[in-house]
């Protein structure tokens, strides 16, 4: 089947659970204050696009394929990244509501988060490698057996990790959200 291709367009005010989202390839698009929550984007591809003050809370990712997609200040609350393509997987987040989302067993090296709502996301068994969490609430995520080789939590808060079970080498923390290297052990830093 061949797939539709739509390049440098410009998307504002659309609500995909009144219009229907068709499966395409999007090249260089912009979506400015959709709504695409709930929707499946299995197997879409989105290239160099940018999603601004969107919703997609809930959509269906797999095989969707994301490379230099910036996402800012967008609701992406339950999304399974982890069922996306991983090919050239690349993209950044910036002012975003991401609870309850998966990286689960990911490679995304280098990727940033910034300013960012992260509470109980699933990062176990990924590979953080060089990831930036700027200003980040990780309230209750889980890093589970996660590579986080020069990750830098150092401005992030309410992080918990157990050393024992993750491999951070070099990773960066602040004197203030270290703590959070302890929680395990159930004892009290004044």
């Amino acid at each position: 089947m061949d797939r539709t291709i739509i390049e440098n367009r410009i998307y504002v005010d659309v609500d995909y659970s009144v219009q229907k989202f068709n499966a395409a390839e999007f090249e260089n698009c912009k979506f400015i204050n959709c709504k695409i929550s709930a929707n499946d984007l299995s197997g879409y591809t989105f290239l160099e696009c940018e999603f601004k003050g969107c919703d997609i809370s809930n959509s269906k990712l797999k095989e969707t394929s994301f490379k230099d997609v910036k996402f800012v200040d967008c609701k992406l609350l339950g999304l399974q990244f982890n069922t996306c393509s991983d090919l050239l997987l690349s993209f950044s987040f910036f002012n975003c509501q991401m609870d309850l989302t998966s990286f689960q067993l990911l490679k995304i090296k280098g990727i940033k988060f910034i300013d960012c709502n992260l509470i109980e996301a699933d990062f176990s068994d990924a590979d953080l490698t060089n990831v930036i969490f700027d200003n980040c609430d990780l309230s209750r995520a889980i890093f589970n057996y996660t590579k986080l080789g020069s990750t830098d939590f150092r401005t992030s808060f309410n992080i918990s990790i157990d050393p024992e079970l993750n491999k951070l080498k070099k990773a960066k923390f602040s004197l203030n959200n270290v703590t959070g290297l302890l929680d395990k052990y159930d004892i009290i830093i004044d």
